[in-house]
């Protein structure tokens, strides 16, 4: 068949418990201080008895996808020769569902290893219209989401931080082709993507903290029933204690009438 003996027989091994808990313990101080640097998560695992130095926190922190200093994924490096846009939000009043969807992966770790998660969220609602894992973070997983939330609906601005995965030709040329303005997060300005990282936090203290996920399809068919409780049932004190899918299909109207 043309393959090396070493490739056929070839099984790939989970990280070392204690590399996997490091993670773990890393993902949650994250979503507790986004805004730790590597010194201070250094200097935290370290009072929790792990002998770590500062170099190895930045290297696991980079597989987690996580950017130190700013609460945002480190996704937010650029793919070269592909252009950026500018940040179009700033002072813009949310009036109505479908006016602005936004976009951000996070990781999600499981008993031996761990995936990655990207949404797509409706700002007026934070309606969850699409979402997809994946175990690479490479743009297929991003723009399968995205073609699922676009079957659904089409926003007015699409905004995103500076990822690779976000500013790839297939995401961009796909939003441009459906005639969706793209926003992009100035760099070092997590809050342009504010309530991404507000339901993240949601979902790993009401979800993913609370589930020992096995494996993948263990991860996808539990987060598939928290995202439909998240939309259909759970009430949302931002949203005057209404469920996004409620305050979802309440914009929808408002926009059909606006036209």
């Amino acid at each position: 068949m043309g393959l090396p003996r070493s490739s056929w027989y070839y099984q790939p091994r989970p990280p070392a418990a204690t590399t996997q808990e490091l993670l773990d313990r890393l993902d949650e101080q994250y979503t507790r201080t986004p805004f730790y640097g590597t010194r201070r998560m250094t200097a935290w695992l370290r009072q929790e008895g792990y002998p770590v130095n500062r170099k190895r926190v930045r290297r696991l922190l980079q597989l987690l996808g996580l950017e130190t200093i700013y609460p945002r994924p480190h996704t937010s490096t650029p793919a070269p020769g592909h252009r950026l846009y500018p940040y179009l939000l700033r002072g813009v009043p949310i009036t109505h569902a479908d006016q602005v969807w936004s976009s951000d992966i996070t990781y999600i770790r499981l008993q031996q290893g761990w995936v990655y998660l990207v949404a797509i969220l409706d700002w007026y609602s934070r309606y969850v219209v699409a979402w997809e894992l994946s175990n690479t973070l490479d743009s297929s997983f991003c723009l399968s989401a995205l073609e699922r939330a676009l079957a659904q609906a089409r926003p007015t601005i699409f905004n995103t931080d500076q990822g690779s995965q976000f500013t790839s030709l297939e995401f961009t040329g796909r939003l441009l082709a459906a005639d969706v303005r793209i926003s992009m997060d100035g760099r070092g300005r997590a809050l342009d993507n504010v309530f991404v990282e507000r339901l993240w936090r949601t979902v790993k203290y009401e979800e993913v903290y609370l589930k020992g996920y096995e494996t993948v399809p263990v991860a996808s068919r539990s987060l598939g029933e928290y995202f439909r409780f998240y939309n259909e049932e759970r009430l949302h004190q931002a949203l005057a204690y209404r469920t996004p899918a409620t305050v979802y299909q309440e914009g929808a109207i408002t926009r059909a009438r606006l036209g």
